[in-house]
């Protein structure tokens, strides 16, 4: 669709050298900062949710993390998958267990697809009030719809656990596996993804740095069409931006490279847009968001492999120290867990009587308790007789 429509335009894209040889360069100062602040809100967002599960970590290395796993994904084979890789093992770095660790990498997924999901929403009714919605109603609705189903999975147990038990029968039923109880499995999973409880107010935090993520990259789109010179479409902006994200996350192309521009290009024209300036446009906005973005994120990532090798941070994320304040939060928000055993008094044998002597450990209900036992031999020997 997005070579037929560009297609349909070889007159406008003859002149697209002529448009960026007239470029205005200086309204790429502006697009610049309104993406790198872009950036930070999305920075802010991950912040949040680590903030929730008891850590704070230093905000110019988590932004290096994050562009770093933004270049990961977008130029590298499997890249989703290392980028989260990546991301967790700085996250334990900070300072993050592994059960937060990981929560914060799903949520913050989450998040970001579900305030997307909420921008497009936006402009899908503003598009929709224009008397153009791009047949895209079923679309934008069925993703908010389904993300909004994994948010609330994500923060209430009893949904996710009958889901996942459902899931679990309708497996078993249909593939023999997994054998066994699955309520070890259910147990387990509902652990690991409610490993924080979220208040209201940090949902709505979260959600909130999410839309101004995806609002002030929107700004940098608007700031691309001035650039060229061209008008701002104003009706349909939103629209064509979220296309232009939602295509980003086809597992198509790296970044959505080519599938964002022609998205985005093919709803432009749906509002007389998919002129040469247009065009320009697209091109200039996928300059900054995605190029500049990707050679800052290497750049960032290298920076942050050099400290580790100057031992800034732990070469092996086993090495890394939990923070207390991590371990804490664990110990409330998971009812039931062991907490950690306290370290049993060491041996002196200048002690009185240590050579008769042993302790042993003795597990309660949900804690550890060490208690010494002394054994006196004269009594043992009274006894034996």
């Amino acid at each position: 669709m997005a070579v037929e429509e560009l297609s349909g335009h070889r007159g406008e894209l003859s002149g697209l050298g002529q448009v960026l040889s007239q470029l205005r360069w200086w309204w790429l100062v502006p697009a610049v900062v309104a993406e790198a602040a872009s950036l930070l809100a999305f920075v802010g967002m991950q912040q949040r949710l680590l903030r929730a599960g008891g850590l704070d970590p230093p905000l110019g290395p988590l932004t290096g993390v994050t562009l770093g796993s933004q270049a990961m994904t977008n130029t590298l084979p499997a890249g989703p998958a290392l980028a989260a890789i990546y991301g967790f093992r700085w996250f334990r770095r900070f300072g993050a267990d592994e059960g937060l660790a990981g929560w914060a990498l799903v949520g913050t997924g989450i998040a970001a697809a579900l305030s997307l999901a909420l921008v497009a929403l936006v402009g899908l009714a503003m598009a929709t009030g224009e008397g153009a919605s791009l047949d895209l109603v079923p679309v934008v609705v069925g993703v908010f719809g389904a993300t909004l189903v994994v948010g609330a999975l994500f923060l209430y147990e009893r949904p996710l656990a009958a889901v996942t038990r459902w899931a679990l029968r309708l497996t078993t039923r249909l593939t023999g596996r997994p054998r066994g109880s699955h309520e070890l499995a259910i147990e387990r999973l509902v652990r690991r993804a409610t490993v924080v409880r979220l208040r209201p107010s940090d949902v709505g935090v979260t959600l909130g740095w999410g839309a101004v993520n995806w609002l002030l990259d929107c700004a940098c789109f608007a700031l691309a069409f001035v650039a060229t010179g061209s008008g701002i479409p104003w009706e349909g902006l939103l629209l064509a931006y979220g296309a232009g994200q939602l295509a980003a996350n086809l597992p198509i192309t790296p970044g959505g490279l080519g599938a964002v521009e022609g998205s985005i290009t093919i709803a432009l024209a749906y509002f007389g847009g998919a002129t040469s300036a247009d065009i320009a446009a697209v091109f200039v906005y996928r300059l900054v968001s995605f190029w500049l973005v990707l050679l800052v994120g290497w750049l960032w990532a290298g920076g942050l492999a050099f400290a580790v090798r100057r031992g800034r941070w732990p070469r092996f994320v086993r090495d890394a120290p939990i923070a207390e304040a991590v371990r804490h939060q664990a110990d409330v928000t998971e009812p039931g867990a062991m907490p950690i055993e306290p370290a049993a008094p060491p041996f002196d044998p200048a002690a009185p009587d240590a050579d008769d002597a042993r302790r042993r450990t003795e597990v309660g209900e949900g804690a550890a308790v060490a208690v010494p036992v002394v054994v006196e031999r004269e009594r043992r020997e009274g006894t034996d007789q």
